[in-house]
């Protein structure tokens, strides 16, 4: 069994569109900072390759809006936890330098968190987590 835990929360209150894209850049965010979570290339009986997956599951759960800003405040005190994030500023900006600078200059209240990726041992995952619904 795996000893730590990923999981992405998405915002009920988000589109569908902006769900998946948000799911997916959180991906990206977990795969990019936890090295090992993707696997090694793969062939299949033909020996065609295929890249590396991702080697833990991901739930993909839901919470409100609100839900998400308490959450990230509760993960980001436990220092064995990564938080990723995916917020409106995001969202709304055109380049990766414009979404920066935009974040730099909001307050951390008017953040309007889309999604939430977490990463760290198991039953911390589970302690924050543990009681949100799956995304449905």
């Amino acid at each position: 069994m795996l000893t730590n835990k990923m999981v992405v929360i998405i915002a009920t209150e988000a589109p569908i569109g902006v769900a998946l894209n948000t799911a997916a850049l959180l991906g990206v965010g977990l795969g990019h900072h936890h090295d090992g979570t993707v696997g090694p290339d793969t062939t299949d009986a033909a020996g065609t390759p295929h890249t590396g997956m991702c080697a833990h599951p991901i739930p993909i759960l839901r919470a409100s809006a609100e839900q998400l800003q308490s959450l990230r405040a509760q993960a980001a005190t436990r220092p064995e936890i990564t938080v990723h994030d995916m917020h409106q500023v995001a969202q709304q900006a055109r380049t990766y330098e414009q979404m920066s600078t935009t974040l730099s200059g909001t307050k951390p209240e008017d953040i309007q968190y889309l999604g939430l990726a977490l990463y760290g041992p198991r039953s911390t995952v589970d302690s924050l987590t543990g009681s949100l619904p799956l995304y449905r």
